[in-house]
């Protein structure tokens, strides 16, 4: 799916939750300023460094980040 006249593309993506669950992920969005996409987002960066905080292969901590485990 294009944007008309901005030539850039427009990702759609999904996700399934009960309704239990989605009213849990609105109330932790609103309590910490975040939409729910940002939400989701945030909780994923931060479960993904803490089961790999040197980053896999493909995906490599950023520049000066500390990584636990590893002296200065």
């Amino acid at each position: 799916m294009t944007k008309r006249g901005t030539g850039s593309k427009k990702i759609v993506r999904t996700f399934t939750a009960l309704p239990r669950e989605l009213e849990m992920l609105t109330t932790l969005a609103r309590y910490h300023g975040f939409s729910k996409s940002a939400m989701i987002t945030s909780l994923i960066r931060k479960e993904f460094w803490r089961i790999f905080p040197a980053g896999t292969e493909s995906v490599k901590p950023e520049p000066g980040a500390r990584i636990r485990g590893e002296s200065s």
